[in-house]
């Protein structure tokens, strides 16, 4: 869904429905683990087996309308409704559903609350969320409320305490609530966390991930898409914005949530300069963009202890000229898998020389390649959407609701990845000092099993 400038600015006051919650005040006591709810945990939890996955979309634009052409090409799927503010690209996702053959879906807009009347419907199952980031939270815990899955995209939520109403909502209504972390399903991360649990690298000790991917050209967004509404939220923290597509792979290669859990971080920013110096260039200077003060660092690095010892460092970086990566590194007693580009150094099993960066990924694939990627991948590069790992999780998500199974992620794990983004700003505006994460499985990671290497 699109806000444009002006309509972000008419909110950024407002802390109803979680919506800008990130002007709350914040302490790290709140990160003191809640007593047990009224619901059960959620972990491993299974839906009643669907034939059809009914399905319904809120917003639909750059993020949403690619979700909706990847779901006209699933099996078992209705697309019964979408939703968005913006009628023109709601219209388009519609047009687009009607051009395969498929049943019209019913249209919502008019209001920034239209998507309530969507979730009053009884005819759907699950709602993919595609919306700025401070409707994440409302909208995902409304679609719970309403007894439908939700499915969200990055991050899931903006504070703690929107972390923990959403976790409660899961426990009590006994629905889904996943947060779509799209690079799970990367040919090299599915490969990587065979390989992990296959023991090639030993014992885990440490990982690293990012998310450095320059986009100052949003900034030039002004009043629709992405740059309409994220380029403020460099004005509004100072901390990792965006923490999860690197995090959630090295979490799972971890057992994060599954057998070990974060257990606190520590973070720190360089000088916020860039954004300023880019508005300064290409933008006049009585232009609004060269108004804003941009306080959020250009390049955040933070570091997370898990309980069991092992370390985690997570960089954001969306402002500095450099080449794009994820690092997704993960180092073990035996050896370490880089990406970015991809290399590999083993001490038992690799070329012998574990000094040296074995570059040739070739016969890895060959010998480590998933499951779900040997099955799948073909079809998911066909279909695209970031190299294929877009169709792969929706594939998977539709599979799993179809088959009675548990999905590879759950509402834990969307807080636990998307809580680094409050956490990392405490630390920043607390001198780096170290912030303890919530346990939002309230114990339940001790004996919550790892994630399989299905079809294996």
């Amino acid at each position: 869904m699109k806000l444009n400038r002006r309509h972000f600015l008419k909110t950024a006051g407002l802390s109803a429905a979680g919506i800008l919650t990130s002007q709350l005040p914040f302490s790290s006591a709140e990160a003191v683990p809640r007593k047990p709810t009224t619901g059960q945990s959620v972990m491993g939890l299974i839906a009643p087996k669907m034939t059809t996955v009914r399905v319904g979309f809120i917003g639909v634009g750059q993020r949403g309308s690619g979700h909706v052409k990847h779901f006209c090409h699933l099996e078992g799927v209705d697309i019964k409704a979408i939703c968005d503010t913006n009628a023109q690209v709601l219209d388009e996702s519609i047009e687009f559903v009607t051009a395969q053959g498929l049943a019209k879906p019913a249209r919502y807009t008019g209001s920034d609350h239209a998507y309530k009347d969507l979730l009053d419907r009884d005819d759907i199952d699950i709602v993919i969320i595609s919306t700025p980031w401070e409707w994440h939270a409302p909208m995902a815990i409304h679609t719970m409320e309403s007894g439908k899955h939700a499915f969200v995209e990055v991050p899931l939520a903006l504070t703690v305490e929107e972390c923990w109403q959403i976790v409660d909502t899961a426990e009590r209504t006994q629905k889904n609530c996943m947060m779509m972390e799209n690079v799970n399903y990367g040919r090299d991360e599915l490969m990587v966390l065979n390989m992990v649990r296959q023991g090639l690298f030993g014992e885990l000790l440490h990982g690293e991930a990012a998310y450095i991917h320059e986009l100052r050209w949003q900034m030039k967004e002004i009043d629709s898409k992405t740059g309409s509404w994220r380029t403020y939220w460099h004005t509004k923290r100072n901390g990792n914005l965006y923490p999860t597509h690197g995090l959630g792979p090295v979490s799972q290669y971890m057992n994060i949530n599954r057998g070990d859990r974060f257990d606190y971080l520590t973070s720190m920013s360089s000088p916020a300069l860039g954004r300023a110096l880019y508005a300064k260039r290409e933008f006049p200077a009585d232009h609004e963009r060269n108004q804003l003060k941009y306080i959020n660092g250009d390049i955040n690095t933070s570091l997370i202890k898990t309980v069991k010892g092992r370390t985690i460092m997570v960089q954001h970086d969306t402002t500095t000229p450099r080449p794009y990566s994820r690092h997704n590194l993960i180092q073990g007693t035996n050896g370490v898998f880089a990406g970015f580009p991809n290399r590999i150094a083993i001490e038992q099993g690799g070329t012998g020389n574990y000094h040296k960066w074995d570059m040739d990924m070739a016969k890895w694939y060959a010998k480590y390649d998933h499951p779900l990627w040997i099955q799948m991948g073909e079809q998911a590069e066909r279909n695209g959407g970031h190299g294929g790992m877009d169709f792969l999780m929706l594939w998977r998500m539709v599979y799993c609701l179809r088959n009675a199974e548990p999905l590879d992620q759950d509402v834990y794990d969307g807080a636990a990845w998307s809580v680094v983004n409050i956490l990392s700003e405490e630390s920043v505006n607390n001198r780096s000092n170290s912030v303890n994460f919530p346990d939002f499985t309230r114990g339940a990671w001790k004996t919550g099993k790892p994630l399989e290497i299905v079809g294996a």
